[in-house]
C-alpha cells in the first residue's frame, strides 16, 4: 500500500523542485468582472465541463498521498460554487488526520460573511481577499459592480471568526501610487497584510503588455512613506515581503512580468474542468478529467500524475524576447483559478 508522502512517491519534477501545494479551482464563474481577470465578455464553462466536488476531492486525495501538503480552494468565486462547503469540510477530516497540513481559500469577498465561520469550523485558517481599492467608484471600474461594501463586510466577518486576512491588489498600469498608500495604512488598521501583484497579460489585458514599472513605482512611493524592513526568511511562495515597521503587519511584491520567481517553485494547479496545470504562464496542461470519467483508477492517475510533473517547466513565459505573447495560458484568471 502507497503511504501519504512515501519518499518513492513524491511529486519531484526534472528540476529537482519537490511539490506540495495545489491550487483547485471549483469554478470559473464569479460576480464581478475584474479586467485583469477576465475577457469583456467571459464565456462560462457548461456545467458538465466542470468537475463535481466528489470528483475534486478524489483528485486531491491522490495529490496529498503523492506528497501535496497544501490546498487553496479558487476560483472564478469559489464561495459561488454550490455546497463547496462540503469540499472544505472533506479536507477538513484529512486535516485532522495529519496527512495535509493547511487548506486556505482566496476568494473576491462579496459572500465572505457567509462562509467564515464554517470555513474555521473545517479548519480553514487564512483567507486571501483580491481587493484593488477602497475608492468606491474605482472598485466598481475595475470589478464592474457595486459591490465594495458586501467585499467590506465580508472581511470584518472574517476578522470576527478569527481568519488570518491578506488582502491581494493588483497594480494596474494605470493605478495611482497614492490609492496604493491609504490601502497599506487600512490593512495596517485592520491586521490585515498586503501583496501587490503586478498585471499579467491575461483577461481583459491579454493584448496588452502591462508596464512592470507600474510596481516599481507604486513600491519607490511605498517606501518613502514608510519603515520597510527586508526580512530574512522566504515563505516558499512567489511574493517577496518586508515588514511595514509602523504597522507591524507585512508587504508583499508579486513580480511575474519583471523579476522571476521559478526556481524554487512548489506548485501546480488543477482547473475547475480537470485540466492539470504545471505552470501559470504555459499553456500546457494534462486532462484529470477525462481519464477520472473514464473510469481510470487511482493508481492511473498518480501515474498520470508523476509523469506530468517531470515535465514541469523550468519557468513562466507570459512574453518571448520579441514582445509577443507565448504560448501562455488563454482566456482569464477565472479559467484556470486564481
Amino acid at each position: 500500500m502507497i503511504q501519504s508522502g512515501d519518499m518513492g512517491t513524491m511529486m519531484i519534477d526534472g528540476l529537482g523542485r519537490r511539490i506540495t501545494y495545489l491550487r483547485v479551482s471549483v469554478t470559473d464563474r464569479c460576480d464581478l468582472r475584474c479586467s485583469y481577470c477576465m475577457s469583456p465578455d467571459p464565456e462560462f464553462l457548461p456545467r458538465s465541463d466542470v468537475l463535481t466536488l466528489e470528483e475534486v476531492e478524489r483528485i486531491c486525495r491522490v495529490f496529498i498521498t503523492l506528497g501535496v501538503r497544501k490546498i487553496r480552494v479558487t476560483g472564478g468565486e469559489p464561495l459561488l460554487r454550490k455546497d463547496v462547503m462540503a469540499l472544505f469540510r472533506a479536507l477538513g477530516v484529512v486535516m485532522r488526520t495529519g496527512d495535509l497540513k493547511e487548506v486556505c481559500l482566496t476568494t473576491n469577498g462579496t459572500t465572505l460573511d457567509r462562509y467564515a465561520e464554517d470555513l474555521v469550523r473545517y479548519g480553514v485558517r487564512r483567507v486571501n481577499v483580491s481587493l484593488d481599492t477602497l475608492d468606491p467608484v474605482r472598485f466598481q471600474d475595475i470589478t464592474g459592480r457595486n459591490a465594495l461594501p458586501q467585499v467590506l463586510n465580508g472581511l470584518e466577518a472574517a476578522r470576527r471568526a478569527g481568519l488570518r486576512v491578506k488582502i491581494n491588489a493588483v497594480v494596474l498600469p494605470t493605478a495611482e501610487a497614492e490609492c496604493f498608500d491609504a490601502l497599506l495604512q487600512w490593512c495596517g488598521a485592520n491586521t490585515f497584510d498586503l501583496t501587490l501583484i503586478e498585471a499579467m497579460p491575461m483577461g481583459g489585458l491579454a493584448d496588452a503588455i502591462p508596464a512592470s514599472e507600474s510596481l516599481i513605482r507604486v513600491k519607490e512611493f511605498l517606501s518613502r512613506r514608510w519603515s520597510l524592513l527586508p526580512l530574512a526568511e522566504q515563505t516558499g511562495g512567489p511574493a517577496r515581503y518586508v515588514r511595514v515597521a509602523e504597522t507591524g503587519g507585512l508587504l508583499g511584491f508579486i513580480t511575474p512580468m519583471s523579476h522571476g520567481f521559478c526556481d524554487n517553485c512548489n506548485r501546480v494547479r488543477l482547473t475547475c474542468q480537470g485540466e492539470l496545470k504545471l505552470c501559470l504562464g504555459r499553456g500546457d496542461s494534462v486532462d484529470l478529467r477525462a481519464l477520472v470519467r473514464s473510469g481510470g483508477d487511482d493508481f492511473r492517475l498518480k501515474s498520470a500524475i508523476l509523469a506530468a510533473i517531470k515535465a514541469k517547466p523550468s519557468g513562466h513565459e507570459f512574453i518571448e524576447q520579441n514582445g509577443i505573447p507565448s504560448n501562455r495560458i488563454r482566456g482569464g484568471m477565472n479559467s484556470v483559478g486564481g
